[in-house]
């Protein structure tokens, strides 16, 4: 990965993570906030139930003292206590009184808990009521009355006259339901729900709110479950659709009649709920603002990164570049000072660094130049010496001869001057190769098949390998031309195969094969001679190394530099079973 790509992803990951952090802060906190403030709402409309509840109750019971201290009820009381009163002609008595009052449920019960004439249920005349605990209240209380149709939930209030010795019982009250809950004041985004609890299980049809039945009720079915389980308060939020800003908070509170334990006389759950769309809005609106600032941010870090990259990698590049020519061998490279910063101080120490280099090249030229001269003059010192002492040896024989008959100056005369001539030969063969090797002419290039180059050294060297008892292998592939000098060329296979045969004296085997690799031909001459060290190896292209007691040292120098004048490379592996040489000719030089 480049690095204005890293760099642009650093700035786009912190970018994005600082906006996630931000983002996530302002959710908890904007959720926190609603929650609270719902919570806020839900505590004040639960207290203005409770004011509206108390008020109701104050008007049922001062309604109920009103029947209670009537003539009517009056009337009726001191009959019952004189006897014999035909109780049929008090049926419809309490409707009537009921309808005066506006109450919704209103019962007149003698001493013995006796209905003498109910509005709710006419039918009830006659029976029993022995779900009511026969003593005056001064409030309002919640209990369930049973109607006609069912079991309805009622705010009531009992007063007892007392005309003689048997007081007469008034018990009456207003429904609890939706007409209640219509009266209460609702801030916008709450509703007030009312489920009676007359069944064991929840039943969702009598969930109600300000309206009539709730659409849906099976919904709040667990919240009322939990609190008819616990007798306490409850909360949860509940999904009506897909979106979630239809979803509502609900707080559940529990319902009880008086004097009892709220959970064994639970009569009802009242469930408040406000609507989560504010905050989903909210919600959305952070979303959309995150994804907004997320995106601005993006394309500033790409702006950014792109700049800054720009900025710090075209110094790095020119770098780059000026460390690629220098290596390439152009040590006048200097790279320009663009800042004063850390990159200028690189871009400065570059370009000491390639007057340093220079500076020691030239020295280290220099030094090679004595160095090579001194060997060549030591190598040549050497070369010359040996033929000079047979030389000198047989010209003091000659000297020494002229005291000497005729006939014994002659055959030392003849040994003498064969000697000499030998020798002066010799001193000839040193300085030729010398001379060779210090004027090697450039390739003249044309297109030359090199199984053919290589088939020509076999069969030039063929009688001689024959005679050293060296087998020639022959392993010619499908190759291509290439450009090179055929007659360097030649001479660079010869070496190697005469370099191959010094080092199998006693016979051998002798391998030459070809072989086409990708831009290239390979030549590999491979003996199985007495192999040579790392360090032999490492130093066999050396001018003037040779591993042989007569040798210069300059043959496979010279294949060296036939072959890099070629464009190619030679490679030497050795181990103890012989020795491989591979050149390495590439196509399409010119």
């Amino acid at each position: 990965m480049s690095f204005r790509k890293r760099l642009l992803l650093l700035f786009a990951l912190t970018i994005a993570l600082v906006v996630a952090l931000s983002s996530s802060v302002v959710w908890v906190m904007l959720r926190r906030s609603f929650e609270r403030a719902n919570e806020e709402r839900a505590e004040g409309l639960t207290a203005q139930f409770r004011g509206e509840f108390a008020r109701r109750g104050e008007e049922v019971a001062r309604r109920v003292a009103a029947v209670a201290s009537g003539d009517t009820v009056g009337r009726i009381a001191l009959e019952l206590n004189r006897g014999g009163a035909d109780r049929g002609l008090y049926v419809d008595t309490a409707g009537e009184l009921a309808t005066g009052q506006h109450l919704d449920f209103l019962e007149l019960v003698d001493d013995q808990g006796v209905i003498v004439s109910s509005a709710q249920w006419p039918a009830k005349f006659g029976y029993k009521k022995t779900d009511v605990a026969w003593a005056t209240r001064p409030g309002a209380f919640l209990r369930r009355e049973e109607v006609a149709d069912g079991v309805q939930l009622g705010l009531f209030s009992l007063r007892a006259v007392r005309v003689g010795e048997k007081p007469l019982y008034v018990l009456g009250g207003q429904t609890l339901g939706s007409g209640f809950l219509a009266s209460l004041e609702l801030p916008p985004g709450l509703r007030v729900l009312l489920y009676p609890n007359v069944e064991h299980d929840f039943t969702a049809g009598r969930l109600v709110d300000a309206r009539g039945p709730v659409k849906d009720g099976e919904r709040l079915g667990e919240l009322v479950r939990l609190v008819q389980a616990s007798g306490q308060e409850a909360g949860g939020v509940v999904e009506w659709s897909g979106d979630s800003a239809d979803a509502e908070s609900f707080r559940a509170l529990p319902l009880t009649g008086a004097g009892a334990d709220a959970k064994s006389e639970l009569l009802g759950v009242l469930l408040v709920g406000s609507t989560r769309r504010p905050l989903v809005a909210l919600q959305r609106r952070v979303v959309s603002a995150s994804l907004l600032v997320g995106g601005v941010g993006l394309l500033l870090a790409i702006l950014m990164s792109s700049w800054l990259a720009a900025r710090v990698s075209q110094p790095l590049v020119a770098l780059a570049e000026g460390a690629r020519r220098v290596a390439a061998g152009d040590w006048d490279t200097r790279v320009p000072v663009a800042s004063r910063d850390e990159l200028g101080e690189l871009a400065e120490a570059f370009n000491r660094m390639t007057g340093e280099l220079r500076t020691q090249r030239d020295h280290l030229v220099q030094a090679e130049r004595v160095a090579a001269w001194r060997e060549l003059a030591r190598r040549l010192a050497h070369e010359l010496k040996n033929p000079l002492f047979p030389l000198q040896v047989t010209v003091e024989n000659l000297v020494r001869a002229r005291g000497l008959s005729s006939a014994e100056f002659d055959e030392v005369f003849q040994e003498s001057t064969g000697t000499l001539l030998a020798e002066l030969g010799n001193l000839k063969a040193i300085i030729g190769r010398f001379s060779e090797f210090s004027r090697m002419p450039q390739p003249q290039r044309s297109l030359v098949s090199v199984n053919e180059v290589v088939q020509g050294v076999e069969k030039l060297h063929a009688a001689q390998l024959a005679t050293a008892g060296i087998a020639v292998d022959m392993a010619m592939g499908e190759v291509p031309s290439v450009s090179a000098d055929p007659e360097l060329l030649h001479r660079v296979v010869s070496n190697l195969v005469l370099n191959a045969v010094d080092a199998m004296p006693s016979g051998g085997k002798l391998r030459l094969a070809t072989r086409s690799l990708e831009g290239a031909v390979e030549i590999a001459v491979s003996d199985t001679g007495t192999g040579m060290s790392k360090e032999e190896a490492e130093r066999l292209f050396t001018p003037y190394y040779t591993t042989k007691q007569h040798g210069t040292g300059l043959g496979l120098a010279i294949v060296q530099s036939v072959v890099s004048d070629h464009g190619g490379d030679v490679a030497v592996e050795s181990a103890a079973s012989g020795t491989t040489f591979r050149i390495r000719l590439p196509l399409g030089v010119s």
